[in-house]
């Protein structure tokens, strides 16, 4: 029997969207006063800050302070209704998406669709790495990152020989971006300053932390200089930088990889990896790309319009990580920007009514990119200009500051930042039996 088709009541413009990311939520916050009815259908009752993710995973924050209730975000919204589910299936003949929570599934009638589902870890190719180096997407990897860091100093206390204790202490991370250098940086300072002081029978600041990556350089977007400049910090914090590096293979006690200039392989003895190496857009962008003519790329990526519509159809849009347009890079400004776009052009198609051929270009302007190496040091880049140091990190704990969800979670996250730039003492590394002995081993859509 086919499941009733879900519509608002009256007769207004019903705006669909998938996903409470950035882009989702940024394209109904634009939506707010327009005459339109939306319906906003998220895997999880949260907003995520994803860029912060890593200081979840090393105890710097808590998950409240990168979370916002989306129920609370939009309580003041009238034409927002916000509906938990994982989109499965998209038709777009029929203009209905079909959601699934709880083994109950929905279906929900369109006007306009915005498909804002994000992206997930990429093994390329090789998924079942996954169930040995978690990748660092949700808030479940988070939480098993964080008992993997733990765990492996807990069997360090209890090991019996050296060579036991060398192994327990050794952590390999996998990807040279923006996450990666991060949680190297933060993973070597828990070893060499927070750990330090007596929490262990043993000295901590024997802890070896490998950064594997393929590309010549660390962050290779930032450019030679900030590459560099990051890797010489990195290094000095005692962070081992092995470039030219194509893992081959990942188990249980163990990481494999290639030196692509020699061909040699060589294998880390460790139990505690973690992925940080590509991202797969969430499948319904090729599921929408087939029913409407247009490309995807082997990471799942849309090739969209000017306007960000999908193939033929001026009422689909792919936006944020989802969409390939002019090699934007999968970043938050990205999502939040075309999410403004569309919601923007489609109240002037609804209220002004602005044919489709006569919308403005999606135009993105860039602000920048920065990563955090370790305390008091960053690296930014804006257009031409390259910021390094102290005055680079006081940069990035401005723009972050300002992109959490709610004044309460500002407050808390830069009192957390105080806390840990003048002492050692961390207040979120509490983990459960659950998540030591069942960690998460799949990623979420």
């Amino acid at each position: 029997m086919a499941s009733q088709v879900n519509r608002p009541a009256g007769s207004r413009h019903h705006v669909v969207i998938v996903g409470a990311g950035f882009g989702g939520v940024n394209a109904v916050k634009e939506l707010a006063d327009a005459d339109v009815d939306i319906t906003l259908i998220n895997n999880t009752n949260h907003h995520l800050f994803p860029p912060l993710l890593y200081q979840v995973a090393t105890g710097l924050m808590s998950s409240g302070e990168i979370t916002g209730d989306i129920r609370q975000m939009f309580a003041n919204q009238q034409n927002v209704r916000v509906v938990r589910g994982t989109v499965e299936t998209v038709d777009t003949d029929a203009k209905t998406v079909t959601s699934v929570e709880g083994g109950k599934e929905s279906v929900f009638g369109y006007d306009s669709l915005i498909v804002a589902a994000g992206a997930g870890q990429s093994y390329f190719g090789n998924d079942h790495f996954a169930q040995f180096a978690p990748g660092l997407k949700t808030l479940d990897h988070a939480f098993e990152i964080r008992a993997r860091l733990i765990a492996a100093f807990e069997r360090a206390e209890l090991a019996e020989t050296p060579e036991e204790r060398e192994r327990e202490l050794t952590f390999v991370i996998v990807g040279a971006g923006p996450t990666g250098v991060e949680l190297a940086g933060q993973v070597a300072e828990m070893a060499h300053r927070a750990f330090t002081s007596g929490r262990y029978s043993f000295s901590t600041e024997q802890a070896k932390i490998y950064l594997l990556d393929g590309a010549p350089q660390v962050l290779p977007p930032f450019g030679k200089r900030l590459g560099k400049k990051a890797q010489r910090e990195l290094e000095k914090s005692g962070v081992t930088v092995i470039l030219n590096a194509m893992v081959t293979n990942v188990d249980a006690d163990s990481v494999t990889y290639k030196d692509m200039k020699t061909e040699q392989e060589t294998t880390i003895d460790t139990p505690t990896k973690i992925w940080s190496a590509g991202v797969a857009a969430s499948p319904l962008g090729k599921q929408v790309a087939e029913q409407l003519g247009a490309e995807a790329d082997r990471a799942g990526k849309v090739a969209v319009n000017a306007d960000l519509s999908v193939g033929d159809d001026p009422n689909v849009f792919v936006i944020g990580d989802m969409m390939s347009r002019d090699r934007l890079p999968g970043v938050a400004q990205v999502a939040i920007q075309s999410g403004e776009y569309v919601g923007k052009i489609i109240k002037e198609q609804v209220e002004h009514d602005v044919a489709p051929e006569n919308r403005d270009p999606f135009d993105y302007f860039d602000k920048g990119s920065m990563a955090i190496i370790n305390r008091f040091n960053a690296v930014v880049k804006m257009g031409k200009v390259e910021i390094t140091g102290f005055i680079g990190w006081l940069m990035w704990l401005g723009v972050h500051l300002s992109f959490l969800t709610g004044t309460r979670n500002r407050i808390v996250a830069a009192n957390e930042w105080t806390i840990n730039a003048f002492s050692r003492t961390r207040h979120n590394l509490a983990v459960t039996e659950g998540q030591l002995e069942c960690p998460v081993q799949e990623d979420e859509e």
